[in-house]
């Protein structure tokens, strides 16, 4: 008995394993040709053979399918484009309200400035009236 003939005796044949086997290594199916009349920029020349003929139409369309690809993309990159040009302007006016609020906090410091130093001059004048005044009575001139 040949070594074939015992391995089928000691071991069942799985078929649904076979199956699964021999489906996976099945290449992958063939895509339907794109249908449809052929592309306006196109015609068949006078005297094509059949298969040439055909050849010709699967070519164009695939080239056309590619072609309309193409320009799909283009649509999208114009949105894209689109969606920059309104980032760009939110941008340019963030930038306006950034540099409004430096320009506010600068007048704003400038106030305060001006105020503590309005401030620090009338205390010294106060305390020069104080010191006055205090002089005027241990002179007794009050």
């Amino acid at each position: 008995m040949a070594s074939i003939e015992r391995l089928h005796r000691n071991a069942p044949l799985d078929l649904a394993k076979l199956e699964e086997v021999v489906v996976g290594s099945l290449p992958p199916p063939i895509r339907a040709a794109p249908s449809g009349s052929m592309p306006d920029y196109v015609e068949h020349e006078e005297g094509v053979t059949r298969v040439g003929a055909l050849t010709a139409e699967a070519v164009v369309r695939d080239y056309e399918a590619a072609a309309k690809e193409i320009e799909a993309m283009g649509a999208e990159l114009i949105n894209a484009a689109k969606k920059c040009e309104a980032m760009t302007a939110e941008v340019h006016n963030a930038i306006a309200f950034v540099r409004d609020t430096a320009t506010s906090y600068r007048e704003e410091a400038k106030k305060i400035f001006k105020r503590i130093e309005e401030c620090a001059i009338m205390t010294e004048q106060v305390r020069k009236t104080c010191e006055s005044v205090k002089l005027k009575v241990s002179e007794g001139k009050v």
